[in-house]
């Protein structure tokens, strides 16, 4: 079997029981009742066990068999239907958003879902996105729209998407072209319209598919301020919340992927016979024509960009841990010092050894930055404390194109890593990593391309509130640095964290200095590098952070115990990251002060050639 689900999950054990404090996140009063501590490991068991024996069989069925459109309607792999039941009926999916019945905190879902994804990537999206638009729903709905829709979409029976992206309009999602008229029922329109890139938007996994999707009100103002958002069920659903037939929803094709074979990406038309009906969420737009849809969406945006880089991480986790796997088993060459010995397993040559700790400690580095933001995103929602409410959301803010961007470009050469550690065997389609290379590559572009990320952060994130909350943000982030400053152990971590941090103040410096000098064009051309410094310097605050709790248990257990190699791996990954991938936060910050303009002063008619 080429898929293998391998995720080892004391690292998550680490995180949850050691590292962040999730005591505070399990007083809240959401949480308190419900769980304890002492629930952490048997939930983290019972998730893997879920994975293990439920989903990861589906992994290799789906990607032999893709999703793909038989007589309008798309087929899965009838193991994809039995998984997803799985998942919803034993509360494993959406009706985690019910924190009646017992919801897990974010972070915890957050490893939860580290596990799902790890086990088949392409079949995650379909939990995933129904979470996501019932969220929608359950933030935005009123009442009515509550009632009737969802029930049916907490216990999973009907699924969800989002719905924005247009042949003519991808990222630049003013440009969308998709009409709502109203009609005689208050907050029913009629939808008429093309969405394409939408996953999860055909099925057969639910009875009922349920669209949350952007369209603009005759009269409303044009570009992203004149859109709203709208329920659009595949099917009509009367007030009893029962499917009462048609509602002019066809899917006209499947996109034909490199990897995620079996996550439908689909092509939607929506009104072809003039019948399609959907429901506002909200209020109509003003009398300026301004409508609420798009700061509605960005609430799930914002969601599927802090899931995106989870699934990055995840990919590259087992890719790695297969890596890692195979390197202790292959038996291949001979130690450069002694040519004469017995071969040896790889693992023992100097260069596989490298490319294994360049992969664990960017997971690992990764995985601190992701579930640090899950924490915080806990803080937001349920402390009781309205000013660590704000401030766990200004947190959320800026570390979320971080997340999304940085796992999502960082886990493409990751796996290509995997790949060269089981040399040929690994550009074959009988090994796992074959697959998690064509399954990764999307992640860089869902959600908004990376380069929409880093405008982002340079444009909106560290200028949000006159710069007061990316300035709180990097406080945070020095605060940690500075904590190193006493610690012998860890001097040269924290010599090359506060050069990097100095660098990066460098980097802002620069930055303004373009723009006062009005010299636009350089922002763009640097914002993925600085994104990348600015999660950089960041992962290695954190890794090192950790690193630091590590040592001191190493230290305390002696060499003899059986978690004293797990301690040391941390310590050491953490030296890896800091010494090795920190201070390209340096060259960068050269680089930009010589403001190299190449890329600008190139013919275009030289990319001909």
């Amino acid at each position: 079997m080429a898929a293998n689900f391998l995720m080892p999950t004391r690292d998550h054990q680490f995180i949850l029981k050691e590292w962040l404090p999730l005591e505070q996140i399990l007083s809240y009063e959401a949480f308190s009742e419900a769980y304890s501590m002492d629930d952490v490991d048997m939930i983290l068991e019972q998730a893997h066990k879920m994975c293990r024996e439920i989903i990861a069989p589906t992994n290799e069925d789906g990607d032999k068999n893709p999703a793909h459109l038989a007589d309008g309607k798309v087929i899965l792999p009838e193991s994809f239907k039995e998984a997803y039941d799985f998942v919803q009926e034993n509360g494993w999916g959406t009706s985690n958003l019910d924190t009646d019945e017992g919801a897990l905190p974010e972070l915890l879902m957050t490893a939860v879902n580290e596990f799902v994804i790890g086990a088949n990537p392409a079949f995650a999206p379909y939990v995933g996105a129904t979470t996501g638009s019932a969220k929608l729903i359950q933030t935005f709905g009123d009442n009515r729209q509550k009632e009737i829709f969802l029930p049916k979409m907490l216990e999973g029976a009907w699924s969800g998407t989002m719905c924005l992206t247009e042949p003519n309009a991808g990222s630049d999602v003013g440009d969308i072209t998709t009409k709502a008229f109203p009609t005689e029922t208050p907050g029913a329109y009629k939808i008429k319209g093309t969405k394409c890139f939408i996953t999860a938007g055909d099925h057969n996994l639910t009875e009922n598919i349920i669209h949350l999707l952007l369209a603009r009100i005759e009269s409303a103002a044009p570009g992203t301020k004149g859109i709203s958002l709208f329920i659009v069920p595949k099917f009509r659903v009367d007030n009893e919340g029962n499917i009462a037939g048609s509602n002019d929803v066809t899917c006209v094709g499947v996109e034909h992927k490199m990897g995620l074979k079996a996550s439908a990406t689909a092509m939607l038309s929506f009104g072809d016979n003039n019948d399609c009906i959907g429901y506002l969420l909200g209020d109509p737009p003003d009398e300026n024509g301004k409508a609420k849809g798009m700061a509605q969406m960005f609430q799930m945006m914002n969601g599927a960009r802090y899931e995106t880089g989870l699934m990055a991480l995840a990919v590259s986790a087992v890719a790695y841990h297969n890596a890692a796997q195979y390197a202790r088993e292959r038996i291949q060459g001979r130690p450069l010092t002694n040519p004469k010995s017995d071969r040896l397993p790889i693992v023992k040559h100097t260069d596989v050894r490298r490319m294994l700790m360049n992969m664990k400690a960017h997971n690992e580095a990764v995985r601190a930055m992701i579930y640090k933001t899950g924490f915080m995103l806990d803080m937001q929602h349920h402390d009781p404390d309205e000013g660590k409410r704000k401030m766990a959301a200004a947190y959320v803010d800026v570390s979320t194109p971080l997340v999304k961007a940085y796992a999502s470009d960082v886990v493409w050469p990751l796996t290509g890593e995997a790949i060269q550690v089981y040399g040929g065997y690994g550009f074959s389609e009988e090994y796992p990593v074959a697959q998690s290379a064509r399954d990764c590559k999307i992640y860089s572009i869902w959600e908004g391309t990376n380069y929409i990320q880093a405008l982002d952060l340079i444009g909106r994130k560290w200028t949000m509130k006159n710069g007061e909350v990316f300035k709180a943000w990097m406080k945070d982030l020095k605060q940690t640095i500075e904590s190193f400053s006493d610690n012998p152990e860890f001097a040269k971590e924290y010599a090359i964290l506060s050069e990097a941090y100095k660098a990066y103040r460098g980097i802002q410096q620069k930055t303004m200095e373009f723009y006062m000098q009005q010299q636009f064009n350089l922002l763009p051309l640097f914002a993925t590098r600085i994104l990348h410094c600015t999660a950089k310097l960041y992962c290695g605050a954190l890794i090192t952070d950790q690193a630091v709790l590590a040592a001191g248990k190493a230290a305390e257990l002696g060499e003899d115990h059986f978690d004293y190699a797990f301690y040391r791996g941390k310590v050491e990954a953490a030296r890896y990251y800091v010494r090795n991938i920190v201070p390209e936060v340096m060259c960068t910050a050269r680089i930009i002060a010589e403001a190299d303009t190449s890329v600008l002063d190139v013919p275009e008619e030289a990319f001909n050639f």
